[in-house]
Protein backbone atom coordinates (compact mmCIF):
# COMPACT_ATOMS: atom_id res chain seq x y z
CA UNK A 1 0.00 0.00 0.00
CA UNK A 2 1.08 3.20 -0.76
CA UNK A 3 1.51 6.39 1.67
CA UNK A 4 -1.82 7.06 3.41
CA UNK A 5 -4.14 9.96 1.98
CA UNK A 6 -4.29 12.83 4.70
CA UNK A 7 -7.44 14.26 4.29
CA UNK A 8 -9.70 17.23 5.57
CA UNK A 9 -12.65 17.03 6.90
CA UNK A 10 -13.56 20.83 6.17
CA UNK A 11 -12.98 20.04 2.52
CA UNK A 12 -16.12 18.53 1.05
CA UNK A 13 -14.28 16.76 -1.66
CA UNK A 14 -12.06 14.99 1.10
CA UNK A 15 -15.17 13.59 2.99
CA UNK A 16 -16.49 12.68 -0.11
CA UNK A 17 -13.63 10.38 -1.12
CA UNK A 18 -13.49 9.23 2.44
CA UNK A 19 -17.36 8.08 1.94
CA UNK A 20 -16.34 6.30 -1.58
CA UNK A 21 -13.23 4.29 -0.03
CA UNK A 22 -15.47 2.91 3.09
CA UNK A 23 -18.10 1.59 0.39
CA UNK A 24 -15.49 0.49 -1.62
CA UNK A 25 -14.07 -2.10 1.16
CA UNK A 26 -11.03 0.76 1.86
CA UNK A 27 -9.41 1.64 5.69
CA UNK A 28 -10.04 5.18 6.59
CA UNK A 29 -9.39 6.05 10.00
CA UNK A 30 -11.22 8.90 11.51
CA UNK A 31 -12.28 11.33 14.73
CA UNK A 32 -14.98 9.90 17.02
CA UNK A 33 -15.71 11.91 19.82
CA UNK A 34 -13.41 9.40 21.86
CA UNK A 35 -10.72 8.77 19.98
CA UNK A 36 -9.91 8.11 16.31
CA UNK A 37 -10.84 5.18 14.59
CA UNK A 38 -10.23 2.87 12.05
CA UNK A 39 -12.76 2.13 10.04
CA UNK A 40 -14.41 -0.36 7.63
CA UNK A 41 -17.36 -1.58 5.84
CA UNK A 42 -18.58 -3.76 9.10
CA UNK A 43 -20.71 -5.85 6.08
CA UNK A 44 -17.49 -7.11 4.07
CA UNK A 45 -15.50 -10.12 5.70
CA UNK A 46 -12.92 -8.92 3.30
CA UNK A 47 -12.82 -5.34 4.77
CA UNK A 48 -13.18 -5.97 8.44
CA UNK A 49 -10.33 -8.47 7.62
CA UNK A 50 -7.85 -5.06 6.48
CA UNK A 51 -8.42 -3.64 10.25
CA UNK A 52 -7.12 -6.72 11.74
CA UNK A 53 -4.10 -6.75 9.61
CA UNK A 54 -3.03 -3.32 9.55
CA UNK A 55 -3.88 -2.94 12.98
CA UNK A 56 -1.85 -5.76 13.61
CA UNK A 57 -5.01 -6.48 15.96
CA UNK A 58 -5.29 -10.45 17.58
CA UNK A 59 -8.62 -12.41 15.39
CA UNK A 60 -9.62 -13.14 19.79
CA UNK A 61 -10.56 -9.05 19.88
CA UNK A 62 -13.95 -8.19 18.70
CA UNK A 63 -14.49 -4.88 16.93
CA UNK A 64 -17.40 -2.14 17.47
CA UNK A 65 -19.70 -0.99 14.80
CA UNK A 66 -20.70 2.37 13.92
CA UNK A 67 -23.99 3.56 12.67
CA UNK A 68 -25.06 6.74 12.05
CA UNK A 69 -28.51 6.37 13.07
CA UNK A 70 -30.48 4.30 15.44
CA UNK A 71 -32.64 3.10 11.66
CA UNK A 72 -29.24 1.06 11.20
CA UNK A 73 -29.45 -0.93 14.05
CA UNK A 74 -31.19 -4.08 12.13
CA UNK A 75 -29.00 -4.22 9.92
CA UNK A 76 -26.64 -5.45 12.58
CA UNK A 77 -28.04 -6.26 15.62
CA UNK A 78 -31.49 -7.86 17.19
CA UNK A 79 -32.89 -5.95 20.93
CA UNK A 80 -34.43 -8.93 22.82
CA UNK A 81 -38.06 -8.30 23.81
CA UNK A 82 -37.44 -9.03 27.70
CA UNK A 83 -34.98 -6.03 27.59
CA UNK A 84 -36.01 -3.73 24.91
CA UNK A 85 -37.20 -1.30 27.50
CA UNK A 86 -33.64 -0.69 28.85
CA UNK A 87 -32.25 -0.39 25.50
CA UNK A 88 -34.79 2.16 24.25
CA UNK A 89 -33.85 4.17 27.44
CA UNK A 90 -30.40 3.58 26.85
CA UNK A 91 -30.44 4.80 23.53
CA UNK A 92 -32.49 7.93 23.74
CA UNK A 93 -30.24 8.97 27.08
CA UNK A 94 -26.89 8.14 25.22
CA UNK A 95 -26.81 7.86 21.70
CA UNK A 96 -25.51 9.84 19.64
CA UNK A 97 -22.46 9.89 21.96
CA UNK A 98 -19.82 7.49 24.11
CA UNK A 99 -21.74 4.56 24.79
CA UNK A 100 -21.33 1.15 23.20
CA UNK A 101 -24.21 -1.29 24.09
CA UNK A 102 -23.51 -5.10 23.32
CA UNK A 103 -26.56 -6.35 21.65
CA UNK A 104 -27.07 -9.98 19.52
CA UNK A 105 -25.88 -10.12 16.06
CA UNK A 106 -27.55 -10.34 12.70
CA UNK A 107 -26.58 -13.02 10.53
CA UNK A 108 -25.52 -10.24 8.32
CA UNK A 109 -22.76 -9.29 10.59
CA UNK A 110 -19.12 -11.42 9.80
CA UNK A 111 -18.12 -14.06 12.86
CA UNK A 112 -14.58 -11.34 12.73
CA UNK A 113 -16.29 -8.53 13.72
CA UNK A 114 -17.40 -10.72 16.78
CA UNK A 115 -14.34 -12.89 17.40
CA UNK A 116 -17.00 -15.42 16.61
CA UNK A 117 -19.67 -14.03 19.54
CA UNK A 118 -23.05 -13.71 19.44
CA UNK A 119 -22.90 -10.14 21.05
CA UNK A 120 -21.58 -6.88 18.50
CA UNK A 121 -21.03 -3.85 19.84
CA UNK A 122 -23.01 -0.81 18.52
CA UNK A 123 -22.51 2.44 18.84
CA UNK A 124 -24.01 5.88 17.18
CA UNK A 125 -20.64 8.73 17.83
CA UNK A 126 -21.79 12.16 18.54
CA UNK A 127 -18.74 13.73 16.80
CA UNK A 128 -20.17 15.80 13.54
CA UNK A 129 -17.29 14.22 11.06
CA UNK A 130 -17.64 10.68 12.48
CA UNK A 131 -21.78 11.22 11.59
CA UNK A 132 -21.44 13.16 8.36
CA UNK A 133 -18.73 10.29 7.36
CA UNK A 134 -21.10 7.17 8.10
CA UNK A 135 -23.84 8.98 6.44
CA UNK A 136 -22.26 9.67 3.26
CA UNK A 137 -21.12 6.28 3.36
CA UNK A 138 -24.47 4.90 3.87
CA UNK A 139 -22.85 1.05 5.36
CA UNK A 140 -22.36 0.52 9.11
CA UNK A 141 -18.49 0.95 9.44
CA UNK A 142 -16.65 -1.42 12.01
CA UNK A 143 -13.94 0.89 13.75
CA UNK A 144 -11.34 0.12 16.46
CA UNK A 145 -9.11 2.96 17.61
CA UNK A 146 -6.57 3.63 14.54
CA UNK A 147 -3.47 2.45 16.16
CA UNK A 148 -1.09 -0.23 16.35
CA UNK A 149 -2.80 -3.18 18.43
CA UNK A 150 -1.73 -2.65 22.49
CA UNK A 151 0.02 0.86 21.49
CA UNK A 152 -1.27 4.36 22.82
CA UNK A 153 -4.51 5.27 21.60
CA UNK A 154 -4.58 7.91 19.01
CA UNK A 155 -6.16 11.34 19.57
CA UNK A 156 -5.16 13.26 16.60
CA UNK A 157 -4.37 12.26 12.83
CA UNK A 158 -1.09 13.03 13.61
CA UNK A 159 -0.88 10.26 15.95
CA UNK A 160 -2.59 7.82 13.21
CA UNK A 161 -0.02 8.44 10.57
CA UNK A 162 2.41 7.82 13.38
CA UNK A 163 1.25 4.42 13.77
CA UNK A 164 -0.72 3.76 10.35
CA UNK A 165 0.43 5.55 7.84
CA UNK A 166 1.47 3.01 4.79
CA UNK A 167 -0.83 0.62 6.24
CA UNK A 168 -4.45 2.25 5.60
CA UNK A 169 -6.00 4.22 2.55
CA UNK A 170 -7.02 7.67 4.46
CA UNK A 171 -7.28 9.48 8.00
CA UNK A 172 -9.58 12.06 7.44
CA UNK A 173 -8.37 14.66 9.34
CA UNK A 174 -10.96 16.94 12.25
CA UNK A 175 -8.33 17.59 14.93
CA UNK A 176 -8.33 16.76 18.40
CA UNK A 177 -10.85 14.17 19.77
CA UNK A 178 -12.84 16.18 22.67
CA UNK A 179 -13.53 12.89 25.36
CA UNK A 180 -9.90 11.26 24.59
CA UNK A 181 -10.83 8.24 26.01
CA UNK A 182 -12.48 4.81 23.98
CA UNK A 183 -16.36 4.34 24.55
CA UNK A 184 -17.94 2.99 27.53
CA UNK A 185 -18.62 -1.13 26.58
CA UNK A 186 -22.35 -2.36 28.19
CA UNK A 187 -23.64 -5.74 27.98
CA UNK A 188 -27.66 -4.79 28.79
CA UNK A 189 -29.08 -8.15 27.97
CA UNK A 190 -27.65 -9.21 31.17
CA UNK A 191 -28.93 -8.80 34.84
CA UNK A 192 -27.49 -6.75 36.17
CA UNK A 193 -26.15 -5.25 33.51
CA UNK A 194 -22.17 -5.91 32.33
CA UNK A 195 -20.17 -3.35 32.48
CA UNK A 196 -17.42 -4.69 30.24
CA UNK A 197 -14.94 -0.61 29.81
CA UNK A 198 -15.43 2.36 31.43
CA UNK A 199 -15.60 5.30 29.64
CA UNK A 200 -17.62 8.95 29.91
CA UNK A 201 -20.64 7.74 30.43
CA UNK A 202 -20.21 6.02 34.12
CA UNK A 203 -21.86 3.06 35.71
CA UNK A 204 -24.34 5.30 37.84
CA UNK A 205 -25.95 6.92 34.87
CA UNK A 206 -26.62 3.38 33.49
CA UNK A 207 -28.43 2.73 36.72
CA UNK A 208 -29.97 5.63 37.15
CA UNK A 209 -31.77 6.09 33.18
CA UNK A 210 -32.97 2.46 33.64
CA UNK A 211 -32.75 1.16 37.28
CA UNK A 212 -31.03 -1.88 36.24
CA UNK A 213 -27.59 -2.52 38.69
CA UNK A 214 -23.98 -2.52 36.68
CA UNK A 215 -21.93 -5.62 37.38
CA UNK A 216 -18.35 -4.43 36.57
CA UNK A 217 -16.22 -7.21 34.61
CA UNK A 218 -12.75 -8.00 36.03
CA UNK A 219 -10.56 -10.06 33.72
CA UNK A 220 -9.20 -12.96 35.54
CA UNK A 221 -6.29 -14.56 33.04
CA UNK A 222 -3.75 -12.96 30.98
CA UNK A 223 -3.64 -16.33 28.58
CA UNK A 224 -4.80 -15.52 24.96
CA UNK A 225 -7.97 -16.17 24.65
CA UNK A 226 -10.15 -18.08 22.03
CA UNK A 227 -12.52 -14.55 22.01
CA UNK A 228 -12.79 -11.78 24.27
CA UNK A 229 -16.38 -11.54 25.38
CA UNK A 230 -16.33 -7.56 24.45
CA UNK A 231 -14.02 -5.03 23.22
CA UNK A 232 -11.35 -3.56 25.06
CA UNK A 233 -11.19 -5.80 28.13
CA UNK A 234 -7.64 -7.55 27.24
CA UNK A 235 -5.34 -6.85 30.47
CA UNK A 236 -2.47 -5.55 27.99
CA UNK A 237 -3.42 -2.43 26.38
CA UNK A 238 -2.64 1.22 25.57
CA UNK A 239 1.13 1.71 26.17
CA UNK A 240 3.35 3.62 25.86
CA UNK A 241 7.05 2.33 24.23
CA UNK A 242 8.25 3.68 27.58
CA UNK A 243 7.99 1.87 30.66
CA UNK A 244 5.12 3.37 32.71
CA UNK A 245 5.01 3.56 36.37
CA UNK A 246 1.72 4.94 37.96
CA UNK A 247 2.08 6.56 41.22
CA UNK A 248 0.39 7.88 44.21
CA UNK A 249 -2.34 10.61 42.76
CA UNK A 250 -0.41 13.45 44.65
CA UNK A 251 2.41 15.75 44.29
CA UNK A 252 4.07 14.16 47.30
CA UNK A 253 3.80 10.70 46.44
CA UNK A 254 5.34 12.44 42.75
CA UNK A 255 8.11 13.73 44.37
CA UNK A 256 9.02 10.48 45.94
CA UNK A 257 8.52 7.97 42.78
CA UNK A 258 10.82 10.64 41.13
CA UNK A 259 13.40 10.56 43.71
CA UNK A 260 13.12 6.52 43.73
CA UNK A 261 13.39 6.45 39.36
CA UNK A 262 16.41 8.99 39.29
CA UNK A 263 18.54 6.76 41.41
CA UNK A 264 17.68 3.60 39.95
CA UNK A 265 16.52 4.04 36.23
CA UNK A 266 19.89 5.26 34.49
CA UNK A 267 17.81 6.53 31.84
CA UNK A 268 15.90 9.52 30.91
CA UNK A 269 12.86 9.97 32.87
CA UNK A 270 9.14 11.53 31.45
CA UNK A 271 6.78 12.75 34.10
CA UNK A 272 2.90 13.27 33.17
CA UNK A 273 2.49 16.17 35.71
CA UNK A 274 -1.27 17.69 36.64
CA UNK A 275 -1.28 21.46 35.95
CA UNK A 276 -0.12 23.33 39.45
CA UNK A 277 1.96 20.64 40.71
CA UNK A 278 5.28 21.30 41.36
CA UNK A 279 8.15 18.49 41.75
CA UNK A 280 11.81 19.02 41.24
CA UNK A 281 13.79 16.45 39.16
CA UNK A 282 15.84 16.25 36.23
CA UNK A 283 12.74 14.77 33.63
CA UNK A 284 10.95 15.72 30.83
CA UNK A 285 7.74 17.44 32.02
CA UNK A 286 4.85 16.99 29.74
CA UNK A 287 1.85 19.51 31.09
CA UNK A 288 -1.17 17.55 31.92
CA UNK A 289 -4.69 18.92 32.74
CA UNK A 290 -5.55 20.03 35.70
CA UNK A 291 -6.10 17.44 38.65
CA UNK A 292 -9.44 18.89 39.69
CA UNK A 293 -10.94 18.18 36.21
CA UNK A 294 -11.04 15.03 35.59
CA UNK A 295 -12.42 15.53 31.91
CA UNK A 296 -9.37 17.53 30.80
CA UNK A 297 -7.54 14.59 32.35
CA UNK A 298 -9.01 11.98 30.04
CA UNK A 299 -8.78 13.90 27.05
CA UNK A 300 -4.79 14.78 27.00
CA UNK A 301 -4.04 11.44 28.80
CA UNK A 302 -3.52 9.89 25.05
CA UNK A 303 -1.28 13.01 23.63
CA UNK A 304 0.78 13.48 26.76
CA UNK A 305 1.92 9.44 26.94
CA UNK A 306 2.80 9.95 22.94
CA UNK A 307 4.82 13.35 23.59
CA UNK A 308 7.10 11.72 26.24
CA UNK A 309 7.38 8.62 23.87
CA UNK A 310 8.23 10.75 20.72
CA UNK A 311 11.03 12.65 23.27
CA UNK A 312 12.15 8.93 23.77
CA UNK A 313 12.38 8.45 28.07
CA UNK A 314 12.69 5.28 28.96
CA UNK A 315 9.83 5.37 31.80
CA UNK A 316 7.23 7.56 32.28
CA UNK A 317 5.53 8.15 35.79
CA UNK A 318 2.10 9.08 35.77
CA UNK A 319 -0.19 10.01 39.03
CA UNK A 320 -3.17 7.78 38.89
CA UNK A 321 -6.69 9.35 39.97
CA UNK A 322 -9.19 8.42 42.58
CA UNK A 323 -11.69 6.37 41.20
CA UNK A 324 -15.47 7.88 40.30
CA UNK A 325 -16.91 8.75 36.86
CA UNK A 326 -14.48 9.31 34.07
CA UNK A 327 -11.82 8.81 36.47
CA UNK A 328 -12.58 4.88 35.98
CA UNK A 329 -11.72 5.27 32.57
CA UNK A 330 -8.60 7.09 33.27
CA UNK A 331 -7.60 4.74 35.81
CA UNK A 332 -8.54 1.55 33.16
CA UNK A 333 -6.40 2.73 30.92
CA UNK A 334 -3.42 3.76 33.00
CA UNK A 335 -3.48 0.10 34.64
CA UNK A 336 -3.59 -1.88 31.11
CA UNK A 337 -0.80 0.58 29.48
CA UNK A 338 1.73 0.30 33.12
CA UNK A 339 0.67 -4.31 32.69
CA UNK A 340 2.19 -3.91 29.13
CA UNK A 341 4.91 -1.28 29.14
Amino acid sequence: MSRTLHLDFSVPADLSRAAMLLRDGGLVAFATETVYGLGANALSPDAVAGIFAAKKRPSWDPLIVHLASVEQLDQIARVPAEVAGRVSALADAFWPGPLTLLLPRSAAVPDAVTAGRELVGVRIPAHLAARALLAAAGVPVAAPSANLFGHTSPTTAAHVLADLDGRIDAVLDAGPTLIGVESTVLDPTQTPMVLYRPGAVAAEQLTAVTGVAVEVFVPTTEEQPASMPSPGVGIRHYAPRARLVLVEGSAAGLQTALAEAEAADGGTIGVLLPQGWLVKADAVIESWGKWDDPEALAAGLFAGLRALDDYGVSVILCPLPDAGGIRDAIRDRLQKAARLA
